[in-house]
């Protein structure tokens, strides 16, 4: 494999397209014997992993730089053109369901993958590839739209992640200065997104409708793999967090004001954890990912042949750039088994987060799909594919020393505090969305009414100082899931508690690194209890588990704060 800026790219015509997929199809349904199908079947996938690879590189090097006009043309080419296949993709489901070898391919790949493919060529259907097409443009469009967002502040031009970076100074006029540029920005495009989200809604319950749903959240449980829970447990898991994780998330709030010298936290306050300033990684880019090959290295046999691959292809972009799409994110070429960490470094410890978090996804991609035969085996749901990266994250506080030389106590402090606090604002998100589809009619004024009620009930700490627009009930859309990833972000909160038992099985002597393996291994195999019991990890829908975990948080975070000095 190349470098990935050297990778060609190469734009897959439609019709030869179509065409090879058509000829797998016959050779499939005209097999004789198992060996033959399963033969027509690999030779398919095969061909889908070099589309999306493709597919994938566009998609990156778009949001390398938004304003990249050909890469531009080339995501709405895919975004109106994958859709279109869908009847031929419904047909090759079909198939496979109604093979006379399916007790030989379930054998060979197991029942999940059936059953993942019964509930797809329910979801598939000629009726939603307009509106399908229209949900991905309108995602771009966002997408441009947040990227766009800058302002020059402090002699420099910031992003909302650059502005996000003087909201940790321990000047708190700085912090309050960023914090009003911020809530500027937002506000400034606020009706532009809030266009953008009501014709997303009104496209994902257009969608639900055509294939028989009564409502966007029946459909998108199905759509997201959720087999093993639906809306009602996921309410039950909410209330669980608001009973025994907010009240400790209190706590910790309370303690931090009084740590940092301030009578009352504002949002603005919530990033810095000590007065002296948080601890910030030390180095450039490149020094603070030779540091981490050095730290996968150490840490496994597996992890340091995964992150040498990375640093060999250059399989990464962290440089915050103008034009640079928003956030981080991990994603793969399937036809080189090659994993993509995408960020914007912006020199806190959020930097090391992502070479923790998103490294952790792309680690479980390259060590699964070494092992299992199909790319679509590789990955699980994201209530688990989150445990592998925050996970990861856990595994690698015995390193944090080298990249926060003297200050490494207070990062592990401050990240794990962190990653508890962070537990109510997902549930809140995900309330959110359910509230908006509940109410598909509702408008943005019904939404900031919706936010400004979830906050007060999982985070009753949060204070915008009085801004207006904040106070309001505005932040619900600074949060990027929320348009592109629908229903995409308890996920985390579930997932945290999952690396939260690892951690603790960790901390208490036990095999954590051998259950993480085998998680990883696991790939998509099997649904999301039976992958949770195989790599013993409680099932975090349970109250008692969210109880012993918060009782466990609050105990790990004094053992923690004791060893800071």
């Amino acid at each position: 494999m190349e470098k990935f800026r050297d990778l060609k790219y190469s734009r897959p015509e439609k019709g030869p397209l179509v065409k090879e997929f058509k000829a797998h199809l016959k050779r499939f349904k005209e097999a004789k014997t198992f060996d033959e199908a399963n033969g027509a079947m690999l030779a398919w996938e095969k061909m889908m992993d070099k589309v999306q690879t493709q597919a994938v590189i566009a998609s990156v090097r778009n949001t390398m730089n938004m304003k990249d006009e050909f890469y531009d043309g080339e995501k709405k080419f895919y975004n109106s053109t994958m859709p279109k296949l869908m009847p031929l993709m419904k047909k090759t489901t079909k198939a496979m369901l109604t093979s006379p070898f399916r007790p030989q391919f379930e054998e060979k790949y197991g029942r999940h993958m059936f059953k993942s493919m019964e509930v797809q060529e329910k979801l598939m259907s000629i009726g939603i590839i307009l509106p399908s097409i229209k949900e991905n443009k309108l995602g771009t469009e966002y997408s441009k739209t947040a990227a766009g967002c800058s302002v020059e502040f402090m002699g420099e031009k910031c992003n909302f992640y650059g502005l996000l970076r003087h909201m940790q100074s321990t000047d708190r006029a700085e912090r309050k200065a960023a914090f009003t540029e911020w809530a500027k920005l937002y506000e400034g495009v606020a009706p532009k997104l809030e266009e953008q989200y009501g014709k997303l809604v009104k496209t994902r319950v257009k969608i639900a409708k055509r294939l028989g749903f009564d409502s966007y959240i029946d459909y998108i449980y199905k759509a997201r793999g959720r087999y093993d829970y639906g809306p009602k447990e996921a309410a039950a898991f909410r209330e669980a967090v608001r009973k025994y994780i907010t009240p400790l998330c209190e706590k910790m709030f309370r303690e931090q004001a009084e740590r940092i010298g301030v009578d009352k936290l504002h949002w603005y306050d919530e990033g810095l954890v000590f007065p002296e300033g948080n601890a910030n990684p030390v180095g450039t880019p490149e020094e603070l990912t030779e540091k981490a090959r050095q730290m996968y290295e150490e840490l496994s046999p597996e992890t340091g042949e995964f992150f040498n691959f990375m640093v060999e292809h250059e399989l990464f972009d962290f440089v915050t750039r103008e034009n640079k799409h928003l956030g981080g994110y991990c994603t793969s070429l399937a036809e080189y088994k090659a994993p993509f960490i995408f960020s914007n470094f912006n020199g806190t410890s959020a930097d090391i987060d992502v070479l923790t978090h998103e490294a952790g996804h792309a680690f479980e991609y390259y060590y699964a799909s070494r092992k299992l035969p199909l790319s679509s085996l590789v990955h699980s749901t994201s209530e688990i594919n989150e445990i592998h990266s925050m996970s990861m994250e856990h595994f690698a506080y015995p390193y944090m020393e080298r990249f926060f030389p003297g200050k490494s106590d207070k990062y592990r402090y401050a990240h794990f505090t962190d990653a508890v606090k962070t537990i109510p604002y997902l549930v809140s998100v995900d309330e959110f969305q359910h509230r908006v589809f509940e109410n598909p009619e509702s408008t943005p004024a019904d939404w900031r009414r919706f936010w400004k009620e979830i906050e007060r009930k999982y985070m009753p700490w949060r204070s915008y100082d009085g801004n207006e627009f904040l106070e309001s009930g505005g932040f619900w859309m600074q949060k990027q899931h929320v348009f592109l990833y629908p229903f995409y972000y308890i996920d985390y909160a579930l997932a945290q508690l999952g690396a939260f038992s690892l951690y603790r099985k960790n901390v208490e002597g036990g095999d954590a690194w051998g259950s993480y393996l085998r998680l990883c291994s696991i790939g998509g195999k099997y649904g999301y209890f039976e992958t949770l019991g195989k790599a013993g990890i409680p099932v975090p829908l349970d109250e008692s588990v969210v109880r012993e975990t918060a009782d466990f948080c609050a105990k790990q975070a004094e053992a923690l704060k004791a060893k800071i000095k």
